[in-house]
């Protein structure tokens, strides 16, 4: 069994790896070196973070994929998963993205209250400061978390599994999702489509601006993929709708390319 884990373990730890680049880099590339003049009208914060940060975030992202698969070897190749309700038999291709849309809402659920529970000042200065190093967000960012930290984000698989049946390919879908969701959110830069403010889709889906004044201010706008909790609870930033609005209107006057110069968003 322990040879098992540790097999498995190491397994999945370089694919949880090989997928990390490949959702960051490319992206990084593209908005911090080859298209930074293109997208600057896009950019939400003056400062920029330096080549110190950005090695900072893989060192941490690199020991939480380590981590988060840990976690996720212990619940499905052990025991344990006799009493979650994963499945090893291929689901529908329907199955699978309504099952991964599910998980989704749950897994906003769990983290909004997780990363509260994170901001207490007790557990902030120890473990969850070590995400907030990045003020100023990149997409390697995404998994730039405190190893304890990372447990608690990666306990979100036996919550969701003891509540959907999933199988591993819906697993992998459903943590490539948030992956991808989570690199837009800490992109540092808002790239939704012009129309996106004016449609019901705003009120309800979080954006890249949203999780920026999180990182800027270091309170409110606690969710991940939607703004309900937020909103419910009243800690959503009162500034968001105005530091997104200036955002487009720099992007409308740049045609994408603005040479004006990005403000800090409103402060809470």
């Amino acid at each position: 069994m322990i040879d098992l884990i540790v097999h498995k373990t190491i397994e999945f730890s370089l694919y949880t790896l090989a997928k990390y680049v490949v959702f960051t880099l490319p992206v990084f590339v593209l908005f911090y070196r080859a298209g930074r003049e293109y997208f600057k009208a896009c950019k939400i914060q003056d400062r920029q973070a330096k080549t110190k940060d950005f090695i900072r975030e893989i060192g941490n992202s690199s020991l939480s994929s380590v981590v988060m698969t840990g976690i996720f070897v212990l619940v499905v190749y052990t025991p344990l998963h006799n009493h979650t309700r994963f499945r090893t038999e291929h689901f529908s291709l329907l199955q699978t993205i309504v099952t991964v849309l599910i998980a989704l809402v749950i897994h906003d659920t769990y983290f909004y209250w997780m990363h509260r529970l994170l901001h207490h000042p007790r557990i902030f200065r120890h473990i969850h400061l070590t995400h907030h190093r990045s003020v100023n967000p990149s997409p390697f960012a995404s998994y730039s978390f405190h190893a304890l930290e990372a447990v608690a984000e990666a306990l979100v698989i036996p919550v969701v599994l003891m509540v959907l049946p999933m199988d591993l390919l819906t697993i992998w879908m459903f943590l490539s999702a948030s992956l991808c969701i989570n690199v837009y959110g800490h992109l540092g830069y808002e790239v939704m489509p012009l129309w996106f403010r004016k449609t019901w889709m705003f009120e309800i889906l979080n954006t890249s601006t949203h999780h920026n004044l999180h990182h800027s201010h270091f309170k409110g706008n606690y969710g991940l993929y939607f703004r309900f909790w937020d909103r419910v609870m009243g800690t959503e930033n009162p500034g968001y709708g105005r530091a997104y609005d200036r955002v487009n209107e720099r992007r409308k006057a740049g045609r994408y390319m603005g040479q004006g110069k990005s403000q800090k968003p409103e402060v809470l």
